[in-house]
């Protein structure tokens, strides 16, 4: 198994049933199929997906994104003393725009570099772009502040789990109800751009809260398509689990005097039909033009493959708005960072790369933004092995609807105890909050102003949501 693969949970049963949660009971593959077509018939023609790629465990971005000119370089370099990447490894990121500053990309992000500066050279297409010292906030927050404790803070502000769920929810506070916020997007949306049978919010990945809303929930499947209780994903007719899912198809396929076990056989049955729809969407369609894309042996690449395949789809399903949930776990570089990161950042970057190449392919890179996210950055200061956790960090965004081949938001100072650092080992203050750089995605997906503050409910305090102007800029108007 490969070390950075998460442990990948599939909760078949649940993850149908949750999908269903916001769509009819439809109780065979045929009404499925009509419910499909007539959605993709009658609904709007403006597709969008938003696509997520968790980097579970606290990616250490101030090696990902580093100062290329002499000065900050500098001091970057005096930081973080022997994990820092010398001028001549960097890869150079022309800036077309941006805050007009000198970056350089870890050396092992030539296709990140690629869509950076322009994909196949042409600089008309810049597809990706960073939004700096992004992280989880109540509300702004200076160095005083953070020192006289006069303000809230993000609930348990180094902890992996709260500061992942914040991620996802946007709400560092902590909830009393869980959902994240893409589910609660999905509430606000789901029956006004979608007609169809399937959830909007599909995870490869498991189940996540950012896809959980209060009436909607994500639907679960694999790089390989929905697994199926019927066994049509298993080959071999005689195989163990194939004769196990033929028993429980027959026994919920029982007529039962009980309320209660009809009601749970019929639940059962619509949602694997839901599964065997999805699995034969998914298994029709031929996407070997862009496959030689994804580099084999490459996992990461895999679910990308997989997320192309799904937006693809999204007409026969019925999707005119997505949300797509992926993770590369084992970021959390205590013990040793400069090889195992870079060994890492290949297979990230490798991923991301295909992934931009194919929907340009395909024709659909002006309907897909793709962002990344993680736990919280890392120290600036070595711990004498890796970095340690901390606050603020870097985030890529890439698509069409992006301005690429920028920084935006406000890179830190990176000096030790100095105005951005919280004074614990270079734990940077976020200079630009979630709320700010997840509205200005969810604008772009639809959401109207007047339920924002619903889907994000701290971004009153850093975005006028009826402003003409942007929250961070990264998106074309």
């Amino acid at each position: 198994m490969n070390p950075f693969s998460p442990t990948r949970r599939r909760f078949i049963g649940q993850s149908a049933c949750s999908a269903l949660s916001s769509v009819p009971v439809l109780n065979t593959l045929l009404n499925l199929k009509l419910a499909g077509r007539a959605a993709a018939q009658e609904a709007p023609a403006d597709y969008r997906t938003l696509v997520c790629i968790f980097l579970h465990g606290g990616n250490d971005s101030y090696n990902w994104l580093v100062p290329r000119d002499t000065d900050r370089h500098a001091i970057y370099s005096q930081t973080r003393s022997e994990l820092a990447l010398g001028l001549g490894d960097l890869r150079a990121l022309n800036q077309d725009g941006g805050d007009g500053q000198l970056y350089g990309i870890h050396p092992s992000c030539a296709g990140l570099q690629e869509m950076f500066n322009g994909l196949g050279g042409d600089t008309s297409k810049r597809r990706a772009a960073f939004v700096a010292n992004v992280g989880t906030l109540i509300q702004p927050v200076t160095k005083a502040q953070y020192l006289a404790e006069t303000v809230p803070l993000p609930r348990a502000l180094y902890s992996h789990s709260d500061q992942t769920d914040q991620w996802q929810t946007s709400v560092p506070q902590g909830l009393t109800q869980l959902s994240g916020w893409a589910g609660r997007a999905a509430d606000v949306l789901h029956g006004t751009v979608n007609a169809g049978s399937i959830s909007m919010n599909i995870s490869l990945a498991g189940n996540n809260l950012w896809q959980v809303g209060n009436s909607t929930t994500q639907f679960v499947v694999t790089d390989s398509g929905a697994l199926t209780f019927s066994g049509s994903d298993i080959g071999d007719e005689l195989h163990p689990m194939r004769l196990k899912n033929a028993a429980h198809r027959s026994i919920i396929e029982e007529n039962y005097a009980s309320l209660m076990q009809q009601s749970y056989a019929q639940l059962t049955r619509s949602s694997i039909e839901l599964q065997e729809f999805f699995l034969e969407q998914f298994n029709s369609y031929d996407d070997s033009a862009v496959g030689s894309l994804f580099p084999a042996g490459n996992w990461v690449a895999q679910q990308f493959r997989a997320a192309a395949k799904m937006i693809a789809l999204r007409t026969g399903l019925g999707l005119h708005r997505q949300t797509l949930f992926l993770s590369f776990g084992g970021w959390d570089h205590h013990a040793e960072l400069l090889e195992t990161q870079a060994e890492m950042l290949v297979l990230l970057d490798a991923a991301l790369a295909a992934f931009q190449r194919a929907l340009d392919q395909m024709g659909l890179q002006d309907r897909v933004v793709t962002y990344t996210a993680s736990d919280f950055g890392r120290t600036l200061r070595s711990n004498g092995r890796g970095t340690d956790h901390a606050w603020g960090a870097n985030a890529l965004v890439m698509g069409g609807p992006v301005q690429g081949g920028r920084i935006y938001g406000t890179f830190p100072d990176l000096t030790l105890e100095g105005q951005d650092d919280t004074g614990y080992g270079g734990r940077t203050i976020p200079t630009t909050s979630v709320d700010a750089f997840f509205a200005e995605m969810l604008q772009w997906f639809g959401v109207p102003a007047a339920s924002m503050d619903h889907v994000l409910p701290n971004i009153a305090n850093f975005y006028d949501v009826h402003s003409a102007v942007p929250p961070v800029g990264f998106l074309r108007p």
